[in-house]
């Protein structure tokens, strides 16, 4: 009795089974691969006048496929729009301008590539094809669709060229940056240029607004650091694309390329860094000797590293007028990328009413140098020093110009010191208060008011007074 209610039971399973499957069959039959295909419009007029510009392409497909939609002209010239894209089962809706695959007209020369173009006007047929991505199955469909009034001109990109193909972004005033410029043949509806690494980043560069419009016909200018300025450790070094894109109204796209190469990348950091005394900056005074003097047309002895056999802490200087301030310190390069610098180098001596350009060596941009400014210092810095001596740094020679430059390795240090030989007595302001700092010419000064002491001058016989 038991087992007969099983029995009942399974074929009363099979039975149910059966008839959903037949009545799935029958209310849902198989699918045609491609279930419809057909453009909203049959005739468009892709000028971007905002009246039938576009037209919709709707179609379905019933099973995973491979996708392609191509337009045949009446000289039997195909059009691709879509290539053998995957999809799955759905339906489908993409807009479509009459703008295509690329491709060059015969005899026709244009610079640059080709990547979206407008069909030429005509009458075409359109194929819609499908190949099951299981089975191989194939399916088409077709219909016509007519291109008339299609603005054709296309958004040429002339002359585009770079300043330079390598440049070291590392903020040293040396091939510190690269601008390229071109000019646009029409107006478009967007213009990029960016960088190209082998990874594929893009990495997009600012255009530099000098009196054209973003997207106006004519010459457009680009300006790129690799984010340095903005303290951003620019790409690998490395050589890279440079791509150039322009997109007009209609879809439109040309692009052209250039090679960039990157050395010695990074963002500078250096800093003064504390004696073996505990302190940043070691000031003393010493008898000055005229033949440490300089000018224009005398170079000047330089001062020997001067030793300190004791703590002179953060005590007052006391030193007599016409003596001189020397002062000791250590520059380090904490960063990833050289520093470059620049003389007069370290044991130069300055008289307190010359400034740097007395050594003949002016302000350099990018370059670092270590400054001694005073409370009665009548411009910033007046006294410069190259952050290390000759021995101590990497010289490098620039073989287009022959250019020497002199550089500080990255994790390197370096002692620098100096004097100024102080005449100047000014007794509102005594004692007064001298201090080093950390220069990055024309950009910024890296440390402020390191080491501040208070000098005192003392009067002698003979001394000038203020």
């Amino acid at each position: 009795m038991r087992a007969s209610i099983w029995v009942t039971i399974l074929v009363a399973t099979v039975v149910l089974v059966l008839v959903i499957l037949v009545g799935q069959s029958l209310i849902q039959p198989n699918l045609p691969l491609i279930t419809h295909a057909a453009f909203s419009l049959d005739r468009i007029t892709p000028n971007a006048d905002g009246d039938a510009d576009v037209t919709n392409f709707s179609y379905g497909i019933s099973r995973n496929a491979q996708v392609s939609l191509t337009f045949q002209s009446a000289d039997g010239t195909s059009y691709v729009f879509r290539q053998n894209e995957a999809r799955i089962p759905a339906d489908y809706t993409v807009a479509f301008s009459g703008v295509v695959g690329g491709y060059k007209l015969p005899n026709e020369n244009v610079t640059g590539e080709i990547e979206r173009r407008l069909i030429p006007n005509g009458t075409y047929t359109w194929h819609l094809q499908a190949k099951d991505s299981k089975t191989g199955e194939t399916a088409e469909q077709t219909g016509n669709l007519e291109i008339a009034d299609a603005g054709s001109q296309l958004p040429t990109i002339n002359d585009f060229t770079l300043d330079r193909h390598e440049f070291s972004p590392n903020q040293d005033g040396i091939a510190d940056r690269v601008i390229m410029n071109l000019n646009l043949t029409k107006p478009v509806d967007s213009l990029t240029v960016y960088l190209q690494g082998s990874d594929g980043q893009s990495i997009f560069i600012p255009e530099i607004l000098s009196g054209r419009k973003p997207g106006e016909a004519g010459q457009h200018f680009f300006d790129y650091d690799g984010g340095i300025e903005r303290g951003v450790e620019p790409p690998p070094n490395g050589d890279y694309t440079v791509v150039a894109v322009a997109q007009d109204l209609e879809g439109q796209r040309i692009s052209q390329t250039s090679k960039l190469t990157i050395n010695n990348g990074g963002v500078p950091q250096a800093e003064i860094a504390p004696q073996p005394t505990d302190i940043d900056v070691v000031f003393a005074a010493q008898p000055y000797d005229p033949k440490y003097a300089i000018n224009s047309n005398q170079q000047g002895q330089l001062l020997s590293s001067p030793t300190f056999d004791k703590d002179l802490g953060f005590s007052t200087v006391s030193m007599k007028v016409g003596a001189m301030l020397v002062f000791k310190l250590t520059v380090r390069n904490y960063g990833k990328v050289a520093i470059r610098t620049s003389g007069p180098w370290p044991g130069t001596v300055y008289d307190d009413n010359q400034v740097w350009g007395a050594t003949g060596v002016y302000e350099q941009s990018g370059s670092f140098r270590v400054g001694i400014m005073c409370s009665t210092s009548e411009t910033n810095w007046p006294w410069r020093w190259a952050v290390g001596s000759p021995d101590a740094l990497t010289k490098e020679t620039d073989p287009q110009n022959g250019n020497v430059y002199y550089y500080l390795p990255a994790g390197g240090q370096s002692e620098v010191w100096g004097a100024v030989h102080m005449t100047h007595f000014v007794k509102a302001r005594n004692p007064q208060q001298c201090w080093a700092g950390l220069i990055h010419e024309d950009v910024e000064v890296v440390n402020q008011r390191v080491g501040a002491r208070d000098i005192l001058l003392v009067q002698t016989d003979g001394s000038s007074g203020g």
